[in-house]
């Protein structure tokens, strides 16, 4: 986990020019902080877990590397798969297309979706996204408040259009 080696509020006309240091804005200021070092989780080093051919890597669990105020998950659809209507209470969401295409539907409302695209998805709001596509559908999920991956990505929350669990894949 990094941690913060630096901390200090300054007034707007003040900021400092250095691009090492990182800050948000308060009422009337910055916070600056300095990281003691990069984090990088790769793909490949994600945990990864399967349902019902729904893969999911969590590239940043809740409270993981440090975050405090957001979850990242990697998301793969293969063709023909799709989530359930989905949704969460507290958490606002975005969905960004990776690779492939598919459809999304948020609120009711439902469009296709292609490599490149954005969807925002408001807290408390039922919403899915499907493969129906030839090819898989990979998509980067954003959480804030985070959300723990299990409960993203669940039995009841992954199922395939179809699926019977009696069935061999």
């Amino acid at each position: 986990m990094a941690r913060v080696t630096h901390l200090e509020v300054r007034p707007l006309a003040a900021l400092p020019a250095s691009p090492d240091l990182l800050g948000f804005h308060g009422p009337g200021s910055f916070i600056w902080y300095k990281a003691a070092r990069m984090l990088v989780r790769r793909l490949s080093e994600a945990p990864a877990e399967e349902w019902h051919r729904l893969r999911y890597h969590a590239l940043m669990d809740a409270g993981e590397l440090g975050a405090r105020n957001m979850s990242v998950t990697w998301l793969e659809i293969p063709a023909g798969a799709e989530q359930t209507l989905r949704s969460d209470e507290e958490a606002e969401q975005v969905y960004v297309v990776v690779r492939g295409a598919g459809t999304m539907s948020v609120a009711g409302d439902t469009q296709g979706v292609t490599e490149g695209d954005l969807i925002l998805v408001p807290p408390a709001t039922d919403h899915s996204i499907a493969n129906d596509g030839e090819e898989a559908l990979a998509c980067v999920s954003v959480q804030s408040p985070p959300v723990a991956a299990a409960e993203l990505y669940s039995d009841k929350l992954a199922e395939v259009a179809g699926y019977d669990d009696d069935e061999d894949l």
